[in-house]
């Protein structure tokens, strides 16, 4: 059995390779709904866009095997406090408890931040997703029908939720999310597991 990868916060310099293991999703699969993979340039360039959310990467022998970020759920002024979650792995990774690992530690990293609750999307079927985000305490709250047209075919998309603490009553301002310096990540991160 192989150890655990490294789970740790993910900044530009891990754009390359977070794009990387993005790829095969948007090139292969209906799990992405984008039909253009993005390079390393564009993966920074939302990495750092504002408010600047949580973004986590999983490495093992220094290379990026998987990541884990949020984004805004919506636009909108009143949704600020309601992020959309997602979660990617290199192939050999999946199965190994990587995904588990990335979303704990992104899930850990939202609530001091101010945000109140997570959203995750996913095209339908995909049993192994739809599992991961169960297990991890996310319920289904609906499924958006016909939602994207990929692959020669239109597919839903069912949606999660997970809340992230008790909804305030005056909610303060979301704060931007900081990478932690490798120092502070315990030298490079913590195992996955």
């Amino acid at each position: 059995m192989r150890s655990p990868a490294l789970i740790r916060s993910a900044d530009t310099a891990d754009a390359a390779g977070i794009a990387a293991v993005y790829r095969p999703w948007v090139t292969g699969s209906v799990a992405s709904f984008e039909t253009e993979p993005p390079d390393a340039a564009e993966i920074a360039r939302r990495m750092l866009t504002a408010p600047r959310l949580p973004w986590i990467a999983a490495e093992r022998d220094g290379a990026v095997v998987g990541y884990a970020y949020a984004a805004p759920h919506n636009a909108r002024a009143a949704y600020r406090w309601s992020v959309s979650c997602s979660v990617y792995l290199a192939a050999d990774e999946r199965g190994a408890g990587t995904g588990r690992a990335l979303y704990r530690r992104l899930r850990a990293e939202l609530p001091p931040l101010g945000y109140v609750t997570a959203f995750a999307g996913i095209a339908l079927p995909n049993e192994a997703s739809v599992g991961l985000h169960t297990a991890l305490g996310f319920t289904p709250v609906g499924v958006y029908r016909a939602a994207g047209f990929k692959a020669g075919r239109w597919h839903d998309v069912g949606w999660w939720q997970l809340p992230l603490r008790e909804p305030p009553a005056e909610p303060v301002e979301p704060r931007a999310w900081a990478p932690a310096p490798a120092s502070d990540d315990g030298a490079a991160g913590t195992p996955a597991g």
